[in-house]
């Protein structure tokens, strides 16, 4: 039997992580969709609040119940300190249920602000299921819209609204937790694009090209990539003429708008676009290894690129 899937989508309050796992669940007809806030309640009632005053709040004002506050060296770090002890009562939890569904080879998809990297113990069941772990991250002007829309809408306003700084922080702190992790950090943007990045990670079709397009191209190629097809830019080796071993640059680039500032920081920068220039000119061509969430949408990735003669038949 096939391994089943396993997939985790935490972000802070307000990212649309709970819009993205009920459109995910449908398109891959997963019907084992979870929330983390769910299991926070059972554990709740298990839990009393003199025992557990950290999980019987909330997870951006947590902090307040921790003690000798002042070994924390700013409101950042205490803050996240309080998010991490909140969401670690709840985490076991998950885990049972995440084994749960291995024992009866279900599907499921886990959602929730409790996901926190490197606290949840994924290791333990890679060998019994393909997990899929990622955490949604937005600018913070429309993490405060979404914030905003999402408190009016559930009747939390008054209260939600006045810690969006808290909500922040831990964005951020779930940024950090998974760079650290090596979990998939995916840009929130419209539903349909969040969708199509974690569906190219879970159906990840890649493959290498020899790229010899010139430095004045490489905007286009990157537009045909990322831009119009959602692809993704995962590594570049360069042979280097004159020296044994290639340079390899792992960049894993997948939202527009992180290639977009690159090719606007090359463009601004005379310097950065001298050495870049001097290194195609070192080397004949690049292997790049492009990704997409199909074979199909691949295929017409390199299809196009072709087409403006930018990959060696070579």
């Amino acid at each position: 039997m096939r391994k089943p899937y396993v997939i985790l989508i935490g972000s802070a309050s307000g990212i649309g992580k709970s819009t993205i796992a009920a459109e995910l669940a449908r398109k891959l007809n997963i019907k084992h969709l979870i929330e983390s806030d769910f299991i926070r309640a059972v554990v709740r009632g298990i839990i009393g609040n003199e025992y557990a005053p950290a999980l019987h709040s909330s997870s951006y004002d947590a902090y307040k119940h921790i003690r000798n506050k002042n070994r924390y060296a700013n409101y950042d770090e205490l803050v996240s300190a309080g998010f991490d002890d909140h969401a670690s009562y709840v985490i076991p939890g998950l885990e049972k249920i995440i084994q749960r569904a291995i024992t009866d080879y279900d599907d499921i998809i886990i959602e929730g602000v409790h996901l926190v990297p490197g606290l949840i113990n994924t290791e333990q069941f890679e060998d019994y299921a393909n997990i899929y772990f990622f955490i949604l991250s937005s600018d913070e002007e429309s993490h405060k819209e979404r914030f905003v829309k999402r408190a009016v809408e559930i009747h939390r306003g008054g209260k939600q609204l006045d810690f969006f700084r808290e909500n922040r922080i831990i964005h951020d702190h779930l940024i950090a937790q998974a760079q650290a992790n090596d979990v998939n950090i995916i840009r929130s943007e419209t539903v349909e694009s969040t969708l199509e990045k974690i569906l190219g990670i879970i159906n990840k079709s890649c493959t290498t090209v020899k790229l010899i397009n010139t430095i004045d191209e490489l905007e286009d190629v990157i537009d045909i990539i990322i831009n119009r097809n959602k692809g993704t830019l995962e590594k570049i080796t360069y042979n280097v003429k004159g020296f044994e071993e290639p340079l390899i640059r792992n960049i894993g680039v997948s939202d527009s708008e992180s290639a977009n500032r690159f090719i606007k920081s090359i463009n601004e920068n005379k310097d950065k676009k001298e050495y870049l220039s001097q290194l195609y000119e070192l080397s004949d061509f690049r292997k790049t290894t492009i990704c997409a969430s199909n074979q199909e949408a691949l295929d017409k990735i390199i299809s196009e690129l072709k087409e403006k003669e930018y990959v060696s038949d070579g």
